[in-house]
C-alpha cells in the first residue's frame, strides 16, 4: 500500500517510517515538502497518489498555541481539513493523530467516546481537526496519544539533561497522564490500518502517572536516584502561558477490543533508555 506520512521528521513520523517502510511504499512529508497551513496542501497530497494518509504533523508547542491561537488553528484545524479534503479526492482513508488535551482534565481516565471539552488553544485546535475529519470523511481512524516520547526532544530527554546538570529538580505532582512511546504507537497503527474498523482510538501505553512520578522512574532507571533529589510542586505553581488539563489518563477500550494493546509505560521507557544510552 502507498502511504503518505505528514510530519515525517517528528517523533511519531520517524517511528511510523521505521515500522511501515519495509512493508509499504511510504511517502515521507516534512515541513519542506508540505505547506500544512495553506490550501496548496490539498494538491500536494493528491500528487502523492497515496492509498492511505497518516497525519501526525501538528503545531504541538502548547504554550506557543496559547500565544498565537490563530496559527494553532491554521495548522491543526484548517491544516487537518486540507488533509481530509485530499483524502476525499484520493478516495483514501485517513489516520489523524490527536491528543489527550481535547479533554478538560476534570475527570478521567477518559474513554474514546467521552465528551471532549478542551480548555487551551492547543486542545481546541486539535479538536477542530477531529471535527473536520468526522465531517468530511467516512473512512478514518482518529488516534489520540499523550505525553509522547521516542525521539530527540521530549520529557524524558529533558529530565536526563537537567539531571546531568543539577542535583535537585522540581516536578509537578498533580498533572497526571499517559506516557506513550512513539514506536509502540506506530506498531499499534500498523495493526489498526490492517483492518477496516474505522473510528476513534486511544493508543497509549498501559498505566498512568504524574509528571513527578514519570521523572522519578526516569531517574531510577538510569541510576541517578542517590545523586538527584526530586521535589514535588503543584501545577498551579508552575507558571506557563497555557492552561493545562490536570488529569487526562486515556483508556484503551476500542483498540483493545481488536487485540491491540500497548505495554506498560515503564517497560517502554526502559526500552527507550537502553537505546539512547
Amino acid at each position: 500500500m502507498r502511504i503518505a506520512i505528514t510530519g515525517a521528521n517528528g517523533q511519531l513520523g520517524r517511528a511510523l517510517q521505521q515500522r511501515l517502510g519495509g512493508e509499504h511504499d511510504v511517502v515521507a512529508l516534512g515541513h519542506t515538502e508540505l505547506e500544512l497551513d495553506a490550501p496548496a496542501c490539498v494538491a500536494q497530497l493528491v500528487r502523492t497518489r497515496a492509498e492511505l494518509i497518516i497525519h501526525p504533523a501538528a503545531y504541538t508547542n502548547v504554550d506557543g498555541c496559547a500565544r498565537d491561537p490563530d496559527y494553532a488553528f491554521r495548522v491543526n484545524g484548517l491544516g487537518t481539513q486540507y488533509v481530509a479534503l485530499a483524502c476525499q479526492q484520493l478516495n483514501a482513508p485517513l489516520v489523524y493523530i490527536s491528543t489527550n488535551e481535547v479533554f478538560d482534565g476534570t475527570g478521567g481516565p477518559y474513554f474514546e467516546y467521552d465528551r471532549a471539552s478542551p480548555i487551551n488553544a492547543y486542545g481546541r485546535s486539535k479538536w477542530a481537526g477531529e471535527q473536520a475529519v468526522r465531517e468530511l470523511l467516512q473512512r478514518f481512524y482518529i488516534v489520540r496519544v499523550a505525553w509522547l516520547f521516542g525521539g530527540e526532544r521530549n520529557f524524558v530527554r529533558t529530565i536526563l539533561r537537567l539531571a546531568a546538570e543539577r542535583d535537585q529538580l522540581a516536578l509537578v505532582a498533580d498533572e497526571v497522564g499517559s506516557p506513550t512511546y512513539a514506536p509502540d504507537v506506530a506498531a499499534g497503527i500498523a495493526q489498526l490500518i490492517a483492518q477496516p474498523f474505522y473510528g476513534t482510538y486511544h493508543l497509549v501505553n498501559e498505566g498512568s502517572c504524574s509528571r513527578y512520578e514519570f521523572a522519578a522512574e526516569i531517574i531510577r532507571q538510569v541510576g541517578y536516584s542517590e545523586r538527584v533529589t526530586l521535589a514535588p510542586i503543584a501545577l498551579a505553581d508552575y507558571k506557563r502561558d497555557s492552561v493545562v488539563p490536570p488529569h487526562t489518563p486515556l483508556r484503551n477500550l476500542a483498540a483493545a477490543a481488536l487485540g491491540i494493546r500497548l505495554r506498560p509505560w515503564q517497560n517502554a521507557l526502559a526500552d527507550y533508555l537502553s537505546q539512547i544510552r
